[in-house]
This record gives structure tokens, sequence and C-alpha cells, in this order.
């Protein structure tokens, strides 16, 4: 079975629900209440109450799908399995995003109020080199909370639950001494009227701007790959960080209204909106002296913790997509020591501090929940097609009434993200922008590499199953032999079965129907071939077939039979305009789901006296060794291990080099001496090392674009000595660009 990287179970059920509240009580309440009030008016209340119900519709859908599905990624896993692309990528791409300008907006309203506590300290206002004060704050938090996700998990969750109950008991400070001054004032509900001054427009323009507060349950559900017992705390997780949250939302808007004096010629809600991200503060300040202070510190605390679950979560989202090849590999390694996905937050990271510096956070904001929304769509369109597709699997939570439940979640959300636009243009500017940049990465980059994966997993998987197949891709009779004897070589080792192919290519004006009386040709050289392979003991079926391209058929083949290696002869001489566009064989290493081997000169098992393997770093050398014994044990030959050095190489790079080939023949268990040679040139040193009756069994080379053009490669220079018969094998990767791209096009 294919090897995954997975993440420990260390958070409880008080973790994730902390995370999730952690979340959510952060920008709606610090950041954002103020912005709302100017919006919505005194309905600012209604606008939190519809925002938890809206938020609660697609909080079953998490729950269920978190409960039966736990991985990390939440959304993007779920909507990535049950519909078709591009949909898992972009729900991805949208997240990763989404919550990465989500922590932008919680570091800079971080740094706007401990730049408001210096100010209060009496500390002058500055700037620092191009930036405000308040952003270097932003950007430094960014980067302390960065380091303590990249400590782990646990550190993580223990920092998050100080600062979420911190923030609590200050929230619940402030509402306390709201509603007395509010109950003290005789003309307090006053300050309600009129309710609606912008009318529903107001309150659907809030609820847009807001939505992005409600979103915490998400981080719980991308978060569940690391919970004990998802099936049972996932769902009492989302639920439980809404029920806590929602009524905290509705009594900061109550007693924010209610309890606040606005100057003369001003309403309450006008004189919030012109506070923005320190509505919170003034209104305390007015409520107890020194209270100002206290909310400072706890909006502080809020956007620490926020920041910390939404850092953690962003990584994460990279991680996942790293690890099903939509993103760079690299993005997907777990380091070795903390076990947590280093690159991915260093990377998430970097454009959290971007986006913090750069950008124009309001209509960002914005952007961030189209995206969320248009994420939360693809969320509850998965969960019906996962409950009709994978009605077995068992879920620790069953959504009511499906699916009517979210099928209302999906238009309540369309709803608002269309009306976002009637305020915020820039908003979907923005989103449409990133929306499109990602399709462009889907279809330019990760298409390929994920279908290469999926082929890489697939492939292992058989090799587990020990359902080995060999294809043997024969183009004339005189390469019979010589690819037969590998094939069966190889086959035998892991008690395997050859499938021989064939291809008829039919000239471009031609139907592919016209290929059928190429098949005559064909078909005495397969029939010959699978009765070789009958002499061998090795099982053996022939295929023929019928394409415009020899590298296609061969390609497509061996798609289509699962084999687990790729036999090819030896590529004809070419010129250089033929090295430009790639030859057959290139075409196909480059393009085959499998492990390739290429056969240079004739392979006689009468004559083959000793197997010889040249070891340099890398998967291709180690395959190779790992391949040797089934030729030394076919022949009965003994086995020599190599590593050639160049005579002028330093002492330093000498032992690094004969180090990095003894690390390849231990990963490859081959169990034999290395003997180190010293030679002025690699490829020339390999002829003369060679000896009559030697098999080399070689990895792949990995020359330059342009040197690959312009001379041999070292196989081919020993091939075309004509003295030893060679197997240069590649390993299965991702998909390389073609001689053509890298030539006339940077490297990705």
């Amino acid at each position: 079975m294919a090897m995954q990287v997975r993440l420990s179970r260390e958070m409880r059920l008080i973790d994730s629900t902390m995370i999730g509240v952690g979340a959510m009580i952060g920008a709606g309440i610090f950041v954002l209440t103020g912005l709302a009030a100017g919006v919505a008016g005194p309905a600012l209340l209604l606008v939190f109450l519809l925002n938890g119900i809206v938020a609660l519709l697609t909080a079953m859908a998490y729950a269920e799908l978190g409960s039966a599905f736990p991985s990390a990624g939440g959304g993007y896993v779920w909507v990535k399995s049950a519909l078709p692309d591009p949909n898992g990528f972009l729900s991805g791409w949208m997240s990763w995003f989404a919550q990465a300008v989500a922590c932008s907006l919680y570091s800079l309203g971080f740094g706007a109020y401990f730049a408001l506590m210096l100010r209060s300290f009496g500390v002058p206002e500055a700037a620092s080199g191009f930036m405000t004060l308040d952003k270097w704050f932003a950007v430094i938090v960014c980067v302390l909370f960065s380091f303590i996700n990249f400590r782990g998990a646990s550190e993580t969750v223990k920092a998050g639950n100080v600062v979420t109950v911190g923030k609590v008991l200050i929230i619940g400070a402030f509402v306390a001494m709201g509603l007395w001054v509010m109950f003290g004032k005789t003309e307090w509900i006053a300050s309600f009227d009129p309710f609606m001054p912008q009318g529903w427009g107001g309150v659907f323009a809030a609820m847009g701007l807001t939505f992005i507060a409600f979103e915490g349950y998400e981080i719980i559900a991308q978060t569940s790959e690391e919970v004990e017992n998802p099936k049972r705390n996932v769902p009492r997780a989302v639920f439980l960080s809404l029920l806590i949250v929602v009524p905290i939302y509705l009594l900061v808007a109550l007693v924010a209204v209610g309890a606040v004096t606005a100057p003369a010629g001003m309403g309450v809600t006008e004189y919030l909106g012109s506070e923005k991200e320190t509505a919170l503060v003034t209104a305390a300040g007015q409520f107890v002296r020194g209270g100002g202070i206290v909310i400072l510190f706890g909006g502080l605390l809020s956007t620490l913790s926020a920041l910390n679950a939404t850092i953690y979560s962003t990584s994460r989202v990279a991680f996942a997509m790293a690890r099903d090849a939509n993103l760079p590999k690299v993005l997907g390694r777990v380091h070795a020591k903390r076990a947590t996905p280093h690159w991915a937050i260093l990377c998430s990271t970097a454009l959290i501090v971007t986006m913090a510096v750069t950008l124009p956070i309001e209509d960002v904001a914005a952007a961030a929940d189209i995206m969320f929304l248009l994420l939360f769509v693809q969320v509850n369109i998965a969960a019906i097609r996962l409950r009709r597709t994978r009605p077995e699997v068992e879920r620790g939570f069953r959504i009511p009434l499906m699916p009517l439940i979210p099928i209302l979640a999906i238009g309540t959300m369309l709803f608002l993200a269309v009306f976002l636009f009637t305020h915020y243009p820039m908003a979907w500017v923005a989103a449409g922008g990133w929306i499109v940049a990602g399709a462009f990465v889907y279809y330019g980059y990760s298409r390929k590499r994920e279908a290469a994966s999926i082929e890489r997993e697939e492939w292992m998987e058989r090799i587990e199953r020990k359902e080995y197949r060999v294809l043997v891709a024969l183009s004339a009779p005189r390469q019979m032999k010589s690819l037969m004897e590998v094939g069966c070589a190889i086959a035998r080792r892991h008690s395997g079965e050859l499938v021989v192919m064939g291809v008829a290519e039919v000239p471009g004006g031609e139907t592919l129907l016209a290929g059928r009386r190429m098949v005559r040709q064909i078909e005495p050289l397969l029939g010959e071939a699978v009765k070789y392979a009958s002499e061998q003991n090795v099982p053996a079926h022939a295929v023929v077939k019928i394409a415009r391209r020899v590298s296609h058929g061969i390609v497509e083949t061996a798609r289509e039979e699962e084999c687990n290696f790729l036999v090819l002869g030896q590529p004809r001489p070419q010129s250089i305009l033929e090295r430009l566009v790639a030859s057959v064989v290139e075409r196909v290493v480059m393009g085959a789901p499998c492990q390739v081997g290429v056969v240079y000169g004739s392979v006689d098992g009468e004559r083959i006296q000793r197997i010889v393997v040249p070891v340099t770093k890398g998967a291709h050398s180690e395959l190779a060794a790992e391949l040797a014994p089934a030729f030394a044990e076919r022949y009965g030959a003994p086995l020599r291990a190599i590593t050639l050095v160049e005579w002028w190489t330093e002492p330093a790079e000498r032992d690094r080099q004969v180090a990095e080939a003894r690390e390849t023949l231990k990963a490859a268990g081959l169990d034999v001496e290395l003997e180190v040679l010293r030679r002025r040139e690699v490829a020339r040193g390999m002829v003369q090392t060679l000896q009559k009756g030697d098999l080399a069994v070689m990895g792949g080379p990995s020359a330059g674009a342009v040197a690959t053009l312009l001379v041999d490669s070292i196989p081919e220079i020993i091939g075309n000595v004509g003295r030893n018969p060679i197997v240069v094998v590649r390993d299965v990767e991702e998909r390389r660009a073609q001689r053509f791209e890298r030539v006339f096009f940077s490297r990705s």
C-alpha cells in the first residue's frame, strides 16, 4: 500500500472546541463589530443572529463529514472526493487564500490594538521604514505564532486554550459592565430606533462583511486528523463552539448599541462605525474608568488566539493539497523532529505577511467572505453527494431532513455572496482573480502531477498485493530476445507476468482502422515473444496497440494494463533536431506511469558473467541496485557495485559522493562492497571499467537540458561502443518537462 504521511491525534474535545471558539472570537467582536454597526445600524443584533443560523446550516455538513471522513484539509478533501475536477483543487485553493486573508485581518487587528495601547501609555505614534508601527507589530506576531505552530500541535492548542479562556473572561466582564450601564439608562431603548436605518440591504451587507467571524467550525474539521475519537468529538466541538460564540456575539452587540453614548449630532451606530476596529475600546472606556485598557488587552488576546488557530488551519490546507500533489510536494513534508508540516507553515506565513503589509484589508476581508461562502456551497453539495455514494460509512452525526438542510444552506450562501457585490465590488474582483489564478495553476501545474501521484499510489498498491506486471514494448525482431531477457528477469523476481506489445502506427490523414493491416505484420513477433516467455516459465500475453504515435500507444498500454515496469529498446542515433523535439523513448520515459528500463546492446544470457552496478545518489540509482539481484539470480552471476569519481575531485567532495553511494546501496538493501574508482572522466572511465561478460544495470542520467542536446549521455556512450549490454532504469516520478520545454522555458 502507498506510504502516506499522517498526523498524530493529540487534540481532545476541549482543544478542538477552543480552536473553533478562538477562531471565531476575534475578528467578529473586536475588529468587525464597529464596521458592521456602521453598515446595519442597531440591526447588528439581527445580523449576528441570522449569521449564526446560516452558519449552523453549514456546520451540520461539517459535523457529518468531519466525523465520517476525518482528514487534514477538511472541506477540501471532501469536495475533492465527491465532486468532479477542478472543484477539489479550487476548494482548497480558495480555503487556503481565505484563511490566509483572515490571518492578515487578525494580525492587523492585533497591530492596531497594540499600537493604541502604546499610545494610551503615552508612547508617540511613529512609522518605521516603509510601514506604520501597527503593521510591524502585525508581521512580528505572525512570525511568532507561526513558530508556535511549528513547535507542534500540543503547543499550538495549549497556547490557544490559555488565550481563548482569557479573552472570554474579558468579554464576559465587558458584557456585564455594559448591561449595568445600559439598564441604568432610561433612554437606552431609543438607541435601537430606527432598528434598520439601511433596511434589509444594510443587514445583508453586514452579514456578508461579518460572516468570516462564523467560520471557525471549518478549522475544527480541518484539524480532525489530529483529534482523538473524531467520530464523537468533531460534531460536538462544531456545535459547542457555535453554542458558545453566537450568544456572546449577541450580548456584545446588545451592550455596544444600548450602553454607548454618542457625541451630539451622531447616532450610536454611526459613532461605532466611525471608530472602526477600536469601537469596543471606546465603548468600554465609557462603561468604567480603565475599561478601554481592559478591552484593549482582550482585543489583543482575541486577535492572538484567532491568529493562532487560523495559521494552524491554513498550513493544514496547504499540507493536504501538497500531499495530493496539487501544490509542490515540499509543502507536504513533515518535520522529522517536530512532526509538523513546517514548509506549509512557512509558505502560509509568507502569504499572510504579504497580504497584511500590502493589501487594503476591508475589501480583501470581504473577498475572503466570498471565498468561504463559495467553499461552503461546495461542502454542502459534497455532503449530499457523499450521503448517496458512501452511505456505508459510519457517521457520528447525520444531517436531518437531508437534502433540505444543505439545499437551504446553499441558497443562503449564494444569496450573501451575490449581495456582497453591491457593496464591495472590489472584493469580487479580488476573489475572481484568485479563482482564475487557481484555474491556471490547476491546468498548468497540478492536474498532471496529481494524476501522476494517483498512478504512483496505485502502482505501489499493486506491488503490495503482488500483482506485478512487466510490459515489454517490441519494435524489431533483432531486439526481441534482449528485451525479453530483461523482462523475464524482472517478472520472475517479483513472481509477476509479462505483457508483450507492439504498436501499429497510423500516419496522419488515415483513420485508425487503417492500422489493422499492420497488425498482421506485428503478430508473428509478439507470438514468438510469448513463446519465449513460456519457455522461461513466465506467464505472458500479447497486446497490439493501434495509435498515431508510438510513444502514446506504449504509455497508454502501460496504463491500461496497470503495469509496474516497462522495458524499451535502445533508441536509434538522433540528430540535434530530433533531440530537440525528444525521441520516442524519451517521450515514453517522461509519460510512463511506472518504472522504466531502457536496454542498450544485446543481452545474451550465455555470455553474461557478472552484474555491474554503477552507484550514485538518487532514486534511479537506488532502483538499479534493487533490480540488480534479479539479473544475478537469473544468470548465476556475481554482483559488483562501483562508484566512479573524477580524478580532479576535491577530497571533501569525493568523500561526499562515496558516502551518498553507500547510502544508496543501504537504502536498496544491496549488501555488497562498494568499489571506489578514480577516473579522468566518468563516461569513458565506465567504458574502460566494464569487462567482457559484464552486464551493467544503472540509474538513468540526469544531465542538464542543453548538455543532452549537444553530447551523448553516459549510457549512450557505453552502448555505442557495443561491447557490453546495459539496462538503464528510471523510477516513477512526477512528470518532467520535455526537452523542448526544458530548453526554451524555465523549470517549474
